[in-house]
Parts: C-alpha cells; structure tokens; sequence
C-alpha cells in the first residue's frame, strides 16, 4: 500500500478553518489516497516546520494569517512570478527533490469570487494590510479598478503596500489613509475586510452604519463565523454582502490544481462539502 501522501495549512489561529473539509472531499472523490490537516504554529516555529517538511512526508501546504509573508522568506524556495510581485504566499507546492515553491492563489480566488457575485468595482476601501490584502491589491489592479485606499492600524504596513502596487499597476491609483474615516466610504462601491477583525465574538465594528450607503457592496473575507459584525450591519442596512466563502473555495481549488497536476480539482464537491459545513456555522 502506497504510504499516505500529506497536505495541510499553516497558520495562527487556525482551529476555524474549513479547509481540511474541502480538500478531504477532493480527495475522497478522485480516489488520491492523501489527507489534509491543520498545523497550528508559533511564528519562531515556521521555518523550523518548513526544513522539516521531506520527514513528515508532506507534497504541499496552503498558508494563513499571520504566515503569507513570512514564508516569502524562506531560503529555499522558488517563488511564482505572481508571489514577487504580490509579497505574499499562500500555497506551496513540495517539488520532487524536496524544494519548496510557492504560490499565491488568493488573487485568482478574490477575481473568481467577484465576478461570481457580479461586481465590477472601480473605487474599493480596504481594511488591513497584510498577506490577503496584498493580494487582493494585485487582483484590484489586475482588474484594472480606478482607485483603491487602505487603512491598517499599523501605517507603515498601508503605506508600503501603496508605494508597492502603485508602481506595479499605472492604471490604478493606490491610497494609504491614516483612520477609518479617511477611507471615504461614501465614493466607495466596494468595502473589503482583509483583516482578521472580525473573528473573534468580542472584536470591535470599525464601520458605523452612517459610513455606508445603498451602493456599496460589503465582502469580508472572514467565513467563519459566517456573518461578522460587519455583514451583519451591511445586511441590517439593506446592502448587498458576501463573506470570503467563495473567495476560500476558488482559491483552494487553484491550490488542489497546482498540487495534483495533470488531475482537476471537483468544483462541485468542494463547494458542497463548504455550504454543509457553513449550516453548522452559528453566528
């Protein structure tokens, strides 16, 4: 019998996570004898884990909060075109010899997931700076929107990030804001939460109901729980909202397709496994 092929996700916290249900579907389903599991770790422990990767039999590994930068600087990795330019990873493939490459399939989850929900956003508010929201910019600015603004409670973060996409993508116009208020919400037809606010019950709400207007759609990358104070508000005031389900499934279908090449990642399967999975989800 062939020895059981290992996959997973890394990140802090992780217990949340709804990828080990997708992706044990897939498997399931093409008859891959593998299995996908949750690898919770301390910051000081990731690169340790990463150089130890070819004894615990591990072929490849998604990446959460707090990690899609870090690995960027692991030594020895091979980075897709789209991870340089992003700064963020969120996939790593084990190649044969035990080299680490990485991916970013976030971006193409976010543009998946958009245009699933039809919207076509020209001036976008983003909270957080950090891996996920670097690739939302990359898929912003790939989609050529015409303005996008950023706050993150540590400035400096939102800065580097516009100084970074503005000189990848000259049709579109990247903002740092230093509070809440300065993202402008009433020019805004797109607001995006690629913070981890939201995922804990006693987080605050950074955006009042007088920020909003009818013609704003709300999408928060938190799935789980699967309405965050935010969407409640949005659902509350009549506008339209989706949370990072979708944007969750299209990326770890990207993932699946990069680990199990030449073979397809079920689509329908990983997107039934989630929707069972989110009816148990209360809040």
């Amino acid at each position: 019998m062939k020895q059981i092929r290992n996959y997973g996700l890394i990140g802090n916290p992780i217990k949340h996570s709804l990828s080990p249900l997708m992706h044990n579907a897939a498997f399931a389903k093409l008859k891959i004898n593998a299995r996908y599991k949750l690898f919770e770790l301390k910051e000081r422990d990731v690169f340790k884990f990463l150089n130890n990767i070819p004894k615990k039999n591990i072929f490849g590994l998604n990446v959460t909060i707090p990690y899609k930068e870090t690995v960027v600087n692991y030594p020895f990795s091979d980075k897709n075109s789209s991870v340089a330019s992003i700064g963020a990873a969120n996939t790593i493939k084990v190649d044969k010899s035990g080299k680490l490459k990485l991916f970013n399939t976030d971006y193409l989850g976010f543009i998946r997931h958009i245009e699933e929900l039809r919207i076509k956003p020209k001036n976008v508010a983003i909270i957080g700076a950090g891996g996920a929201s670097k690739a939302i910019c990359f898929a912003l600015g790939k989609k050529k929107v015409r303005e996008v603004v950023i706050y993150d409670i540590d400035k400096f973060r939102s800065l580097a990030l516009m100084k970074k996409f503005n000189q990848v993508f000259l049709d579109s116009r990247f903002k740092a804001v230093a509070n809440i208020e300065e993202l402008n919400l009433k020019d805004k037809d797109l607001l995006i939460n690629a913070s981890s606010v939201g995922l804990k019950t006693d987080d605050p709400l950074l955006i009042s109901a007088s920020m909003l207007h009818q013609n704003i759609f709300v999408y928060d990358l938190i799935y789980n729980p699967k309405e965050t104070k935010l969407l409640k508000l949005a659902r509350e005031n009549n506008i339209r909202y989706s949370n990072g389900l979708g944007m969750l499934l299209y990326q770890g279908v990207e993932s699946l397709n990069i680990w199990i090449s030449p073979k397809k990642a079920p689509v329908d399967i990983m997107r039934l496994t989630l929707e069972k999975a989110c009816l148990k989800i209360t809040g």
